[in-house]
């Protein structure tokens, strides 16, 4: 696919600054880059590229003041990276879409598959379970009985949906997720741990994506909840109970114990650990190996360090580690002539 600079900037209500029949067919980083390809410049401690680079289009904020000769075209934009979103979720809508059921599947005869969805080599459809309208089930796929699959879906290789577990629409399972495992239930007797049966399930909202190889547990009772736009990269794990807010996103190794309530747009670092039961507030942010141990039901703040407390504070606070050694020499010292003034007095 071809695009000139002009179309890109009518799709993205930009204004061009240069030539406006420049050709673009492919995506590049700023630096070096190819002709033909586009960029983009969001944060200026990049914007030394911005006149060395051989790409033949770059989105810049519609704002920024240049300070030498630029090669390429420009298209300005209200926000750069949201605008190269945009173009590339249309780029990847432009890709043909799989049809149909590969003759390895295996599709249970009560389980209903979309006419136009598409399920891949060695993919698995239980009994009674459901797969939507345009939804992409790739190889070794397990969608076991009674689970649904919404429409447009992607499950890529290696996905496994439990039994009765629910995904909205537009739902992208990256490879290895796990959805509706059992949680960690166990009770401890005089010969050992007794398990508890988890006989809930997890309910997974429109417009989530899930990372390689995160877990979200099913409940022992009851639902487990994603909610509509939550963003989890790889390596998560969220226990059995839980609840996420909508529009909340976690980076990689992201740990949430069991019956944590999340709320919205919350962000968590990599690393960071909530523990079980907690209620976090709306709007919660937390650097990366954060250890979260309790509830920040106001929501709106913050936090870093183990355990997690305000950010600010947290600064204050390393300032003053990285001065321990000498503080832990100089209170030594006057160890010492406290003594030996004490023993002149005598």
């Amino acid at each position: 696919m071809e695009f000139t600079a002009q179309q890109i900037a009518d799709f993205l209500q930009g204004k061009v600054e240069g030539d406006p029949n420049a050709i673009v067919n492919g995506f590049c980083r700023i630096e070096g880059g190819r002709p033909g390809a586009l960029s983009f410049l969001a944060n200026e401690r990049y914007e030394h590229y911005l006149y060395e680079t051989k790409n033949s289009v770059v989105l810049v904020n519609e704002g920024l003041q240049l300070t030498g000769e630029v090669s390429a075209t420009l298209v300005r934009v209200a926000n750069p990276y949201e605008a190269v979103a945009r173009l590339l979720q249309f780029y990847e809508s432009q890709k043909p879409r799989r049809v149909g059921v590969h003759p390895a599947a295996c599709i249970a005869k009560t389980a209903q598959v979309a006419e136009d969805a598409y399920v891949g080599p060695f993919a698995y459809i239980g009994e009674h379970a459901v797969v939507g309208k345009g939804s992409q089930i790739y190889a070794h796929v397990v969608v076991e009985e009674h689970a649904k699959v919404g429409e447009d879906c992607i499950l890529y290789p290696g996905v496994s949906v439990y039994h009765d577990c629910v995904l909205g629409n537009r739902v992208i399972l990256h490879s290895g997720c796990v959805i509706g495992a059992d949680g960690f239930g166990f009770a401890p007797g005089a010969e050992g741990y007794s398990k508890i049966p988890q006989i809930g399930n997890v309910v997974i909202e429109d417009d989530v994506e899930i990372g390689a190889n995160a877990c979200v547990d099913r409940s022992t009772m009851g639902t487990t909840h994603i909610r509509r736009g939550v963003k989890i990269d790889n390596l998560v794990q969220v226990a059995h109970n839980c609840d996420v807010g909508s529009h909340t996103v976690m980076s990689a190794q992201v740990g949430v114990a069991g019956s944590t309530k999340i709320g919205q747009w919350c962000m968590f670092g990599g690393q960071v650990g909530i523990t079980g039961h907690a209620v976090i507030g709306d709007r919660v942010q937390s650097g990366a190996q954060a250890g979260i141990a309790g509830s920040v039901p106001e929501g709106n703040k913050t936090l870093l360090g183990s355990p997690a407390i305000d950010y600010k504070q947290f600064a204050r606070a390393t300032t003053v580690f990285k001065k321990l050694p000498d503080m832990y020499r100089e209170l030594n010292a006057l160890r010492k002539e406290i003594e030996t003034l004490k023993g002149k007095q005598n």
